[in-house]
């Protein structure tokens, strides 16, 4: 890791230079210090890379610091903190080596404006132009956890060893001698050689997994598994913030979701959703749909200037217009269907049977979100208060804005099913083909049903009693439930009776549980004293008896 605190600890006078070229103060290695010079030159001649801060002719306007050891988190920020109170106002753009052992966690609350993980020319270039503009960059991946020790590499047997090196080294020349084939060489006897050699490496590999493959085979499977697991468990993160306003906000939310719509899949039943039965176009353009009418609601609101409870009643009043006209982009407005000997407009019928005024109790307070991407105002995540360009703020708030995508989007899916139903001719355009029949269709709908009875009896008052809301997150290819932690207690008094029971049950059991198992504990310890004491005791007497009375008659005969 190059070393700053000489450069960190100096305050000499800076002045600014607004004309001329942007300077760019790099903290690297010098070998990559020089590689990294070269790309920002090439890509952009108005960029002066200054290797050392003595070249510098005023301050700087980024500056890149290349990270190539693993400094503790605690070094690390303090290093962080002092970089930015010296080089004030400049952005700082931190180079993560690929495989480095710092958590999600712990890279988004870095004081920092750029993150870049294994970063390439392009995406290097990229970055320095977003923070060059008042912008910010953040791209990683789902975070390594713990750098893998030697020990972990010299734990290998021999046959494992020869085995990865044998393969290897196979693997190269076949490499080769297919590259020497395409084309073929001119001469034949070339040919025919390259073509032995084939030969005689699969031959080589064969023998060598005959060898040791019961060995070895053990070893690769693992180390696949493992790294599939971890890569299951930890999510990558790829932030472009151009503005740090609330427009800006929200052209960087809106193309991640965009993206997410664009690959949008059926969840595999977890959760159930109505939005699977949807044909996959279809899906994707309700969900883009409900985009497009929110930033028109968005520039509404911007322009109305409300806020506290009053952007909230706007909010409350405008969602069914704002679901009516994502239902008729979706269906299409001119699009016309064969119902009973005559054509209807899809669009228009399905408005006119639809309920899109159901308030989504699940949803939670929209006036944070709102207020962000209206106002730009700070949000509060996990008790605390971050601007609304902070990367931890920005995951939050599209945490929001999908959940109410995907909860509107499961509304107007459920009213577009049970119209379906009544009109068979509608599921071939807007449904799965699977949901043809008329049993699968139903089906579906029985499973809905029962799926939402039970969630709102069962799962709900639990969740209210518990102060958990379930949010919905739209990934790509998938929908995924995430818990959000907050109070609830208004929501628990407006329960009904058997909700109401429900939490009764829960509060009873938290009540006498710890009794009833301080009771169970000691009637099994009684059980026990029972048992062992008297008797076993009466037994071992009794036996002794016995015993005695035997030896006496053994000693007379």
């Amino acid at each position: 890791m190059h070393s700053l605190p000489s450069v960190a600890r100096r305050d000499p006078k800076v002045q600014t230079h607004p004309q001329g070229p942007l300077q760019i103060l790099i903290f690297a290695e010098p070998l990559q210090r020089e590689g990294l010079s070269v790309w920002l030159t090439a890509a952009e001649p108005n960029w002066k890379p200054v290797c050392t801060p003595e070249d510098l002719e005023g301050a700087p306007q980024l500056l890149i610091w290349s990270l190539r050891g693993a400094p503790e988190p605690a070094s690390l920020i303090a290093e962080l903190e002092q970089l930015q109170e010296r080089w004030q106002p400049a952005p700082v753009l931190v180079l993560l080596p690929c495989g480095h052992p710092y958590s999600t966690e712990l890279l988004l609350q870095l004081p920092l404006q750029g993150l870049l993980e294994d970063a390439d020319a392009a995406g290097l270039e990229q970055a320095v132009a977003t923070l060059l503009g008042g912008g910010r960059v953040v791209e990683i991946g789902g975070g390594q956890g713990a750098v893998p020790s030697d020990d972990a590499a010299t734990a290998l047997s021999l046959g494992q060893w020869l085995l990865v090196s044998g393969l290897q080294q196979i693997d190269a020349e076949i490499r080769v001698c297919r590259r020497l084939l395409d084309p073929a060489p001119a001469s034949w006897l070339a040919e025919l050689l390259l073509l032995g050699r084939l030969r005689e490496l699969a031959a080589a590999r064969q023998l060598l997994l005959w060898l040791w493959g019961p060995l070895g085979l053990a070893w690769p499977a693992s180390t696949a598994q493992s790294s599939a697991q971890a890569s299951s468990t930890s999510r990558g993160v790829a932030i472009t913030l151009r503005q740090r306003t609330a427009d800006g906000l929200w052209q960087a939310l809106r193309e991640r979701l965009n993206q997410s719509a664009e690959a949008s899949a059926p969840s595999g039943g977890t959760p159930l959703l109505a939005l699977d039965g949807l044909h996959p176009d279809r899906r994707r353009d309700l969900l883009l749909a409900l985009l497009e009418q929110f930033e028109l609601l968005r520039q509404r609101l911007q322009h109305d200037g409300v806020s506290g409870e009053a952007l909230l009643r706007r909010w409350q009043d405008l969602q069914p217009e704002l679901r009516r006209q994502a239902l008729r982009s979706m269906a299409g407005g001119y699009v016309q269907l064969p119902w009973q000997g005559d054509l209807r407009p899809v669009a228009t019928s399905l408005i006119a049977s639809s309920e899109l005024s159901i308030q989504d109790r699940e949803l939670p307070d929209p006036v944070p979100m709102l207020g962000t991407l209206i106002q730009a105002r700070p949000l509060l995540v996990e008790g605390r208060l971050l601007a609304p360009d902070e990367p931890q703020a920005l995951l939050y708030l599209e945490l929001l804005l999908s959940n109410w995508l995907v909860r509107s989007a499961e509304l107007i899916s459920a009213e577009v099913l049970a119209a379906c139903a009544d009109w068979p001719e509608l599921r071939r355009y807007l449904l799965r083909p699977d949901l043809l029949p008329t049993r699968s269709l139903e089906r579906l709908r029985n499973q809905l049903n029962a799926r939402q009875r039970w969630s709102s009896w069962f799962e709900r008052p639990i969740q209210v009693y518990e102060s958990r809301r379930p949010l919905y997150r739209l990934e790509q290819g998938s929908v995924e439930t995430v818990d959000l932690m907050e109070p609830r207690d208004q929501e628990l008094r407006q329960l009904g009776w058997l909700q109401q029971a429900v939490t009764l049950s829960l509060e009873t059991r938290d009540a006498i549980g710890p009794q009833l198992r301080a009771l169970v504990r000691g009637l099994g310890q009684l059980v026990v004293t029972l048992l062992t004491q008297v008797v076993g005791r009466a037994i071992g007497l009794i036996g002794r008896g016995i015993v005695q009375g035997m030896g006496r008659s053994i000693g007379r005969s």
